[in-house]
């Protein structure tokens, strides 16, 4: 039971991870000149967006995010999967 309660864990935390590296996330959740902006974190998401600007990759974002979501998933999947 609580095997089972980590893996949904696991993949929520994962999921939100994915969401927040992308253009989609929705949500402002702290102040531009907070802790977490020393880190580098901005509070509107976007990251995977700033990491490629100014590359040749930068017109490719959402095919990259698309591609990172697909393995993290595929690897989730292999580790909170059902055990047969």
């Amino acid at each position: 039971m609580i095997l089972s309660f980590f893996k949904i864990l696991l993949v929520f935390i994962a999921a939100l991870a994915l969401l927040y590296i992308s253009r989609f996330w929705p949500l402002e959740l702290w102040a531009r000149n907070g802790a977490m902006a020393e880190l580098g974190l901005r509070p509107q998401g976007g990251l995977l967006q700033v990491w490629l600007s100014g590359t040749n990759l930068a017109a490719f974002e959402l095919m990259i995010w698309a591609f990172i979501v697909f393995i993290t998933l595929s690897v989730l999947e292999k580790i909170a999967g059902p055990t047969v």
